[in-house]
């Protein structure tokens, strides 16, 4: 058997780009050849195998067949008699499809190399269409390399466009869009991401609380840039910028959702957005099957995160309603990410991209002060019981939460 690296890194080592993950395909080998060489076998789908001794993913060469719509939708082929074209020609992208050798001899059947000096990205072959989640892994590439210059070719752009029309995306099942756009979020500009879905026309089928956004009026005072969607992706770039972790930059996606909702007579006002962003947030997570912890956390954020930003206003008791409401007292990493997404909320204007956010503080202090109220103090000290003891414990932390705030400047 002959052995190859393919795919991500052999792109990124042309590129001069760290290689994080190494995959290799294998030619003129069976099953049974790879376990008898002491390999394991992982694949469900098509045989893959994790070596002996590197656990890097060994995947037999295979071709592939449309055989119905989605993901899903196709029959393998992986035998001795499949070459490294016949694998190669399968591949999404030419900058993909690049394989080297043991000794560094680099095989390029698709031009892959001249795409990367061009800086294009361009689709190997028509049976680009038969797989939706191409979509997804060319919009997350172009995210990822237009700081490099990247471009998506016409004829690939058009592909998309196409297979949005014919409902091929409609296949795509939640995790699938899920798992790629998890990783786009976590990208250096992820906004890219759903500029591209939308410019195809796929964010409406895919995103369509997000999608309903744009074209929606704000008020030019506060938010030059005027259009919702715009300021959300704003938003959800100075969260990235600001090394944010995932279900911060997830509720930065979800915080203005609510705005798609507001009555055309307020316009271009959207007093209420905050509770109307519960329910579109919720039903976005639930479809997408995002992870519990942040299907909790995105309602949260878009119902409370203007609070943080007027806490200069707000009175003690509605302080800690705020704390409690997204149950930092318990779980104090929910304050984080909302402080985090409002941050960005603030910086993710036309320029407002340097905006100092003293509200952080502000809310870190009446969190630090409720905290340092704890019930078993309050029994202890008043010899109370009962339901006596929370209605205690309240006073003590909103008094406690009105120290604080009086002792720092207003963040106006």
């Amino acid at each position: 058997m002959t052995r190859y690296l393919v795919g991500g890194a052999v792109r990124d080592a042309l590129l001069g780009l760290p290689v994080a993950d190494r995959d290799w395909v294998v030619v003129g080998s069976t099953p049974r050849a790879m376990t008898e060489a002491g390999y394991t076998p992982v694949g469900r789908d098509f045989p893959v195998f994790l070596h002996p001794e590197t656990a890097e993913e060994h995947a037999l060469a295979r071709t592939e067949r449309k055989s119905g719509h989605g993901y899903h939708g196709f029959v393998f082929h992986a035998g001795a008699d499949v070459s490294l074209m016949d694998d190669l020609a399968r591949r999404d992208l030419t900058i993909n499809a690049i394989a080297r050798d043991d000794d560094g001899t680099l095989h390029d059947p698709y031009h892959g190399q001249r795409d990367l000096e061009r800086r294009v990205l361009r689709h190997v072959s028509p049976a680009f269409v038969e797989d939706p989640v191409r979509i997804l892994r060319l919009a997350r590439y172009y995210a990822r390399f237009a700081r490099l210059g990247f471009h998506v070719a016409e004829p690939t752009r058009q592909l998309c466009c196409d297979m949005v029309a014919s409902g091929e995306i409609d296949h795509l099942v939640p995790e699938r869009v899920w798992a790629e756009a998890e990783k786009a979020l976590m990208g250096d500009e992820p906004a890219t991401f759903f500029y591209f879905l939308r410019e195809i026309g796929a964010l409406a089928r895919l995103f369509p609380e997000l999608d309903a956004l744009f074209g929606v009026p704000q008020p030019t005072h506060y938010h030059p840039e005027v259009d919702c969607g715009v300021h959300t992706l704003l938003v959800l770039d100075r969260a990235a910028a600001a090394g944010a972790g995932l279900p911060a930059r997830y509720g930065a996606l979800c915080h203005d959702y609510g705005k798609a909702l507001t009555p055309a007579r307020i316009l271009p006002g959207h007093h209420g957005h905050e509770e109307r962003g519960v329910a579109p947030a919720e039903a976005a997570s639930q479809r997408l099957g995002v992870p519990k912890k942040l299907r909790d956390s995105a309602p949260l954020i878009a119902r409370w995160h203007t609070h943080v930003h007027r806490i200069a206003e707000l009175r003690p008791a509605t302080v800690l309603s705020l704390l409690e409401g997204i149950d930092a007292l318990r779980r104090p990493e929910r304050l984080d990410d909302l402080v985090a997404v409002c941050a960005a909320d603030v910086r993710g204007r036309l320029g407002y991209e340097g905006r100092t956010y003293p509200q952080a503080e502000q809310v870190r202090r009446a969190h630090a002060a409720a905290l340092s109220i704890s019930g078993r103090d309050i029994a202890r000290d008043r010899a109370l019981s009962g339901p006596e003891i929370g209605k205690a414990l309240r006073q003590a932390r909103i008094r406690a939460i009105g120290d604080a705030l009086s002792a720092t400047p207003a963040p106006y």
